[in-house]
């Protein structure tokens, strides 16, 4: 990952600061993070042998309430990835409105290198290193790239172990059965399919007239291709890191995903039942998947995948990045200045921890809500937020990703601003 990702992300922090008015002390706070941990996890293999891994954790910013933020394990992960997700969870907590500050970890390691003892071992021992970084009331980790309830339930255990008393509420994304939410595995995915619903609205598209193509075929972007098919748009090239796959006349998602959870792949195929037949389609790279001429674009994989060199090919004419950080600061000027349309990860791709706060939150009171009761409270949050910074982006005039960190920054400023600043101390 390049050093320089951070520096690209806080060049929308500087964008944004143009159209609001917050203090000095504000801005200064929100240019480093809080505490940054880099951790060494040794981890004995199934051979004998013991191999010793990176970990990272980063707490960018509090002041809302405990930070929150997902844990990924990736061969790529470095501290200038987790500060950089970290300072995106700070905004997104703040645009949806949620009493938490922004945070992430990660371990660099290929998960799907090691057996399950080994991913046990391994996250048990991350837990064991930065227990005292972590707490329902200082930082609550949740599941991310590559990690899964499984892990997330492990985790749980291992500070529970530690602390010697059962601390459901330190973990998100848990399993069901031991204190997870209902609707979490799907949230980024659901709240996504409302972003775009509510927008897609506003321009008058039809669904049944609107194509689509989705960048990421894992968890969030198999469920939100599934969801947009599911109400009537026209699905037509969806990709994983091995490739993707094309069709004019629109993919049935739901057979591909049910292939590519016996097979490991992705094909264009038609199930009914258990058998499954190859459909025609044509085979596309990462690269020319997001070059197609499409309505809707949905990068839900890894960052920066629309640069500036790549921008030039885009032809989408609405971006919904369900990814974090999946376009450049560079990229995002030009595509401004070709009118399209980027709506961006900050409110994309809340629907995760909006639904991993409603886990801290049941875990906390001992009471759980059904999948309707979550669903809903689910909509009603990205709705209200995804108009307010509609409304904000019409007001201004500027893009809905400057509008979000316009939102996300007033809602910041005013928790730093209760705690005292240089006016409030220097007052006659």
């Amino acid at each position: 990952m390049s050093d320089s990702l951070f520096a690209d992300a806080s060049l929308r922090l500087e964008k944004a600061l143009k159209y609001v008015s917050l203090s000095e002390d504000t801005k200064e706070r929100l240019k480093h993070p809080k505490a940054s941990l880099i951790v060494s996890i040794p981890v004995r293999m199934d051979d004998g042998s013991l191999r010793v891994f990176q970990g990272y954790r980063v707490r960018y910013d509090d002041t809302r309430g405990p930070t929150k933020g997902g844990i990924r394990y990736h061969p790529n992960v470095s501290i200038d990835e987790v500060k950089s997700l970290a300072f995106w969870m700070t905004f997104k907590c703040a645009v949806v409105s949620l009493p938490f500050g922004g945070a992430k970890g990660g371990i660099t390691v290929n998960p799907k290198e090691l057996s399950r003892m080994e991913l046990e071992r391994l996250s048990r021992g991350y837990i064991d290193a930065i227990a005292d970084f972590i707490g329902p009331d200082v930082d609550i980790p949740a599941p991310d790239m590559y990690t899964n309830p499984m892990i997330m339930g492990w985790m749980m255990d291992e500070y529970s172990i530690i602390r010697r008393q059962l601390i459901p509420a330190v973990i998100t994304g848990k399993p069901v059965t031991i204190g997870g939410s209902l609707g979490r595995n799907t949230a980024t995915s659901m709240g996504a399919f409302f972003t775009i619903e509510t927008i897609m609205s506003k321009f008058g598209y039809i669904p049944e007239k609107t194509t689509v193509a989705v960048q990421g075929f894992g968890n969030v972007g198999a469920f939100l291709a599934e969801l947009l098919c599911q109400a009537g748009y026209k699905v037509v090239a969806v990709s994983d890191s091995q490739g993707g796959i094309y069709y004019s006349k629109g993919l049935d998602i739901p057979s591909i995903r049910q292939y590519k959870e016996s097979n490991k792949g992705i094909q264009a195929v038609y199930c009914k039942g258990s058998v499954c037949n190859i459909v025609e389609h044509q085979i596309l790279t990462n690269k020319e998947l997001l070059a197609l001429d499409v309505d809707i674009l949905i990068p839900a994989a890894l960052e920066n995948q629309i640069t500036e060199e790549s921008v030039k090919d885009i032809k989408a004419k609405f971006i919904f990045e369900a990814a974090n950080g999946p376009t450049t600061s560079a990229a995002d000027i030009i595509l401004e200045d070709r009118g399209i349309y980027v709506f961006p990860d900050i409110l994309v791709n809340a629907g995760g921890v909006t639904v991993s706060y409603f886990e801290w939150v049941q875990n906390r009171s001992g009471l759980y809500w059904t999948l309707d009761e979550i669903h809903q409270r689910l909509k009603e949050k990205m709705l209200a937020e995804t108009e307010q910074i509609w409304q904000i982006s019409q007001e201004l005039s500027v893009s809905m990703r400057t509008a979000a960190y316009v939102h996300g920054l007033n809602r910041l400023g005013e928790a730093i601003n209760a705690k005292g600043t240089r006016a409030y101390y220097m007052k006659d």
